[in-house]
């Protein structure tokens, strides 16, 4: 039995895509799988002798585990093992989870000796990584094939673009043929009469004179990576080709054979047996991003949890005042143009996206964007939910589901970024943010469009986690001093 049509049976994929809940469940299988690694390690060695089942009963058993989830998530995510891949090979997933499991162990002894934890077995400190080791190492490779199955049904794929010649042959059967690496070939382009033959009936191959036309290509589709495949390298082509690429915010990589090259502002990668270097023009302090990337999971899954009797409280208050949902779902544009069901508190009337229609002549944003100072489709509680900021706070389940971050570009409107002139465009190569550097503004709606995009490129470029925390707490400071409107 195929269990992904069973599953599609069952409506349980078009939930989670619907959803987007697979990076969501992916994370809380690893902090389950550490959990159960502090528990096997407590049974071996203190059930014996009479101690509680649980470990998390112990209060500093809990603390020390609290302590070393994100510091193993954070050593995952920088072995880049925390990444379902899609070529790598058994042994180097085996070699990451060892160093990770390596590296906990000398933590754990550092917290031993540092904090005197004399009391503690040392064989529990040994038995937490061995066992968090197998645990984790184990489910990656489950969830590895489990991917593969997925990605052979044409989910979960990258848009790639390839420019090639007659020696790239081998490298587009590979990609044809391994249907569960997850790569979707947009069009090729090539001088290679080869290339066109065999494959012209089944993918777009355009002639590499024609190669200006990828800039228009990569405008109106969603391609998430271009590859230079060709044997030889043609630095002029090659130049056009980053800026474009640079410009829209799409990755740009060249197959390379020579061990030797090195180029600035590039790191090396793999798809299966091929290496390529990959030119990088978003932020790519590995060490900061995983920081960022843990701190938006953790940080909104306990926003949510300390924040739930103000969230339900202003649930129940939309509720009362005014008839209709209390949540307001609005597609927006997410990273790479994906696009995503934004969720917020609803601030105003049922009929508002009717109404905005009548109201386009009282437009006060210039470009794409639509604003009114005293919109008349706002509700009451609507204006104050909008001043302080809060009815933003649902966003908190988009963080979690990974569509969003806790800081970013904020996600445009689809209709908005149809609109986009080139150069702003590379906003969406970052993932979108609940707040920005224009959220924080106190006159954020008098801000010229051009110049909110300027501020969203200017954080890209000037991205680091010092300026996330700068504009995080400036945007708490907006929420009590009601600057939103």
């Amino acid at each position: 039995m195929d269990i992904f049509s069973t599953l599609y049976r069952l409506h349980i994929i078009p939930f989670l895509k619907k959803w987007r809940l697979l990076s969501f469940i992916l994370g809380a299988l690893d902090i389950f799988a550490i959990f159960l690694a502090f528990e096997l390690a407590y049974i071996t060695v203190y059930l014996p002798h009479g101690k509680e089942i649980f470990f998390f009963l112990d209060k500093r058993l809990l603390l020390l585990f609290m302590v070393i989830t994100p510091l193993w998530l954070l050593i995952m995510y920088l072995l880049k093992a925390t990444e379902i891949p899609r070529t790598k090979k058994y042994a180097a997933l085996f070699w990451e989870y060892f160093l990770s499991a390596v590296a906990i162990f000398m933590i754990l002894v550092f917290i031993y000796f540092i904090f005197k934890l004399y009391a503690l077995s040392r064989l529990f400190l040994i038995l937490i990584p061995t066992y968090g080791f197998l645990l984790l190492f184990s489910l990656r490779v489950l969830e590895y094939r489990v991917f593969k199955q997925y990605r052979a049904k044409g989910f979960n794929f990258l848009n790639v673009v390839l420019i090639a010649d007659d020696t790239s042959l081998p490298f587009i059967e590979s990609l044809l043929e391994h249907k569960e690496w997850g790569y979707k070939i947009v069009a090729i382009f090539t001088g290679s009469e080869e290339i066109r033959k065999k494959y012209e009936k089944t993918i777009i191959i355009l002639p590499e004179d024609y190669i200006e036309v990828l800039n228009d290509l990569m405008e109106v589709d969603m391609i998430d990576e271009v590859l230079y495949i060709k044997n030889r390298i043609a630095t002029n082509v090659i130049r056009k080709i980053i800026r474009s690429c640079e410009e829209l915010g799409v990755v740009f990589s060249i197959m390379y054979r020579d061990e030797k090259l090195t180029l600035s502002n590039t790191v090396k990668t793999q798809i299966s047996n091929y290496k390529f270097l990959t030119f990088i023009n978003v932020p790519h302090n590995t060490y900061a991003l995983g920081v960022k990337k843990i701190l938006d999971i953790v940080g909104s899954l306990l926003a949510v949890i300390f924040l739930s009797p103000l969230l339900i409280t202003i649930a129940v208050i939309i509720k009362v005042t005014s008839p209709g949902p209390v949540i307001y779902q609005q597609p927006r544009v997410g990273l790479r143009g994906r696009q995503f069901q934004l969720y917020k508190f609803r601030t105003m009337v049922v009929n508002a996206d009717e109404l905005k229609k009548e109201l386009e002549d009282l437009n006060e944003a210039d470009g794409p964007a639509f604003k009114i100072a005293d919109d008349p489709r706002v509700t009451k509680v609507g204006k104050f939910l909008r001043k302080t900021g809060l009815d933003e706070l649902p966003q908190l389940f988009n963080i979690l589901k990974g569509e969003m971050s806790l800081i970013g570009p904020r996600p445009p409107l689809p209709e908005e970024t149809a609109q986009y002139e080139r150069w702003q465009l590379r906003r969406l190569s970052v993932k979108p943010g609940l707040s920005c550097f224009w959220q924080v503004k106190p006159d954020r709606n008098s801000i010229k469009f051009e110049k909110w995009m300027e501020l969203d490129l200017a954080y890209i470029d000037n991205w680091s986690l010092r300026l996330d925390f700068v504009i995080l707490f400036k945007t708490i400071k907006t929420i009590f001093h009601k600057t939103g409107l």
